[in-house]
Formats: C-alpha cells, sequence, structure tokens
C-alpha cells in the first residue's frame, strides 16, 4: 500500500514539476522578448512613397516597432508599402479583413457564398448592424478557398512579418454594450436576425455529424454541439491559413475578441484553441464601459488561456478611449505587468505628438 502511496505522489509531483517549468519557460519567452509597440494603418494609394516615407520615419523615431498595414488584400499596394516601412526599419503585417469581405468584387459575382442569420436573410443584401457588415460562409468550399487564396497572395509578399487575421470571426451576436445606444438595441438574448450562419451548407454538414438541425432546436442559444460547430467553423479557417504562412515563411497573427471566453460569447471566436503565433486582443476599455485597469485584467486572462500554447499577446488600445498621456502609459504599463510582450494602438492616424513622447519615454523605461 505504501509503495502505491509513493508511486501517486510520485506522479503528481512530475506533473506539477513539469507544468512548473512550462510556466516558467513561457515567462521566460516573453522575458526575453523585447516589448514591442505596433500600431493599425489602412493605406492609401494615392500617398506618394515619400510621405509615407516621412510617417514611418515618424512612428519609428518614437518607438514603433511595426505596422499593421490595411490595403484591402491588394499585394501590390502591400508589396509598396512593405518595402518602404522596411528601409525605415519597421516589421510589416498584411492586415486582411477575413470573414467580413466589404465591397469584395469577386465575392459580390457569388451571392451564395454569404452567412445567413436564422431568420434566413443574407449578408449579401440583409445586413446586421451596418452596411460594410458582409460576411461570408466558413463552410462553403467556394468562399473558404477565396478567402485561403487571398490569404495565401498577401503570405508571398516579401517584408511582412504576419498575415494578420482581422474579423476572423461570426458577425457580433452581442454587441459591446457602449455601442448598444447607437443602435436603440436591448441585447439580453441571442435575436435571431444576429445569429449566423443557417444556410443550407452549414446547417448538412451540421446533420451529418450531429444527426440533427439546429433548426430544430427550442433554444439554439444553449446547444453547445451547434456552438461548437461554429467555433471550430472558424478555427478550421485559421488552421489552414497558418499552414499556408508556414508554407511562405511568415507568421500568422490575428486580432481578436478581448478574451476567449469573451470572444466565445459575443462573436463565436474562440482564439485560445488556435494554431497562431500572436493575438492581438482589441481591449478596447471604452467599448465596454470599463476603466482603464479593465485592460490588465482582459489581458491577463488571455494569456492565463494561453498558458499551455507558445502562442504570444499583444494587447490592442483604442487611442481615442484615453482621456490623457497619462492614461495611455497606465495601460501600456498594464499591459506589461499582465504578460503581454508588446501593445497595439487603433490607429496611425489617432497618434498624436503627445501620445508618441508618452510611447517613446515608456518603452525607454523598459530598457
Amino acid at each position: 500500500m505504501k509503495i502505491i502511496h509513493i508511486l501517486f505522489y510520485s506522479l503528481l509531483l512530475a506533473i506539477f514539476s513539469c507544468n512548473s517549468k512550462k510556466a516558467i519557460e513561457s515567462d521566460l519567452q516573453i522575458e526575453n522578448q523585447n516589448f514591442e509597440f505596433s500600431t493599425w494603418i489602412t493605406s492609401d494609394r494615392e500617398k506618394s512613397n515619400d510621405l509615407y516615407a516621412t510617417e514611418f520615419k515618424r512612428y519609428k523615431d518614437y518607438g514603433i516597432d511595426e505596422i499593421l498595414i490595411n490595403t484591402l488584400t491588394d499585394p501590390d499596394e502591400l508589396r509598396r508599402l512593405a518595402a518602404v516601412a522596411s528601409d525605415a526599419g519597421l516589421k510589416v503585417h498584411a492586415w486582411i479583413m477575413t470573414m467580413n469581405r466589404p465591397g469584395d468584387s469577386i465575392a459580390l459575382q457569388h451571392p451564395e457564398w454569404y452567412a445567413v442569420s436564422k431568420e434566413g436573410n443574407s449578408c449579401y443584401d440583409t445586413r446586421p448592424y451596418v452596411d460594410y457588415y458582409q460576411w461570408l460562409c466558413p463552410n462553403r468550399t467556394e468562399s473558404r478557398n477565396h478567402i485561403l487564396g487571398l490569404i495565401e497572395q498577401l503570405s508571398k509578399v516579401d517584408n511582412i512579418e504576419s498575415v494578420h487575421l482581422d474579423y476572423i470571426r461570426f458577425s457580433d451576436i452581442f454587441l459591446p454594450i457602449a455601442l448598444l445606444p447607437k443602435y436603440d438595441l436591448v441585447q439580453d438574448t441571442e435575436l435571431p436576425e444576429y445569429d449566423f450562419c443557417y444556410c443550407n451548407v452549414c446547417i448538412s454538414k451540421f446533420e451529418d455529424i450531429h444527426s440533427k438541425s439546429p433548426l430544430d432546436t427550442r433554444n439554439t442559444s444553449i446547444d453547445m454541439e451547434w456552438k461548437n460547430f461554429r467555433l471550430n467553423s472558424i478555427k478550421n479557417i485559421v488552421d489552414d491559413a497558418y499552414i499556408i504562412a508556414k508554407e511562405n515563411k511568415k507568421k500568422l497573427t490575428a486580432a481578436v475578441f478581448p478574451y476567449p471566453e469573451m470572444a466565445d460569447h459575443m462573436v463565436r471566436q474562440r482564439w485560445d484553441k488556435w494554431n497562431i503565433d500572436e493575438v492581438y486582443p482589441m481591449i478596447y476599455h471604452g467599448f465596454y464601459s470599463e476603466e482603464v485597469d479593465w485592460i490588465g485584467y482582459a489581458t491577463r486572462q488571455g494569456v492565463s488561456d494561453l498558458s499551455s500554447k507558445n502562442t504570444l499577446i499583444n494587447t490592442g488600445v483604442y487611442i481615442p478611449d484615453f482621456k490623457s498621456a497619462e492614461e495611455l502609459k497606465q495601460s501600456i504599463l498594464l499591459a506589461k505587468e499582465n504578460g503581454a510582450k508588446g501593445v497595439a494602438f487603433y490607429e496611425g492616424k489617432t497618434l498624436t505628438d503627445e501620445y508618441l513622447q508618452t510611447i517613446k519615454e515608456t518603452k525607454a523605461s523598459f530598457e
């Protein structure tokens, strides 16, 4: 009997030691990384290389290390700006609107590619919340291949660090609380007009797996199989994108909702289960009627949920939410103290000289 007890406690000790080692290795990985700053920007085809060179030098001089560029999925425009940014000493990430494809000229030729609400309305012509919400179905072969093809094109561009997925989720089943008055909405339950994707392909694939239809479920909000089916639909696209990125020797990164449980609840996005190198949770405290200290809480929650993975976190903050440069500095310190490897600012054009000076001085204090 004593031998059994000894073996049992030896096993517990081994498990504890293994987990402790993983935690230490994870902490060391973050400590050995330089704390980096990045900003999202949207390209302007009319803007010259010289003007971009000036803009990028300004970022670099004030401590910005990376830029995440939305070129509307144009690899030639990305190639142009990546070369200019690289000359300025900035790392570049190819920012792509993934499942939400507003104005996509190819997708618009295929109305059947679009996500369908529980009410039976397609995003092709009935868009939730705003006109630029044109969500594609994640399970239809043609729409998936279209998205992955765009990712592949961007991943082949030289001088970029990663393909950076945005809108890699379903449309919002719940909006951030501070945005509800703007749309004169109360969202105490899952409303059918904001619940996607109920297209015939998704229904059929779900039925093949579970031998039932979500349309026959009395309350789909508590049907875990149906929820997980959609979570996995997004995961499958991310995991395929990860393979594509690696084949082209690039990283895969993504802008995501504040932390996994919240993302799961609000937009069918469970990013702690993805194969991905880094995530940029958009911890926009003002959207949720929270104070600046919530940035630390949400960062720590995401770091904890990723503790068994090698995925790193860059805390995303929304510049217009800050009342002062001192609040911006506080947000950076909270992100670092709670395990982020960097902070991303939305967006470049809102970074005033005062904010950039704060970023520069805060960064210098880490060195």
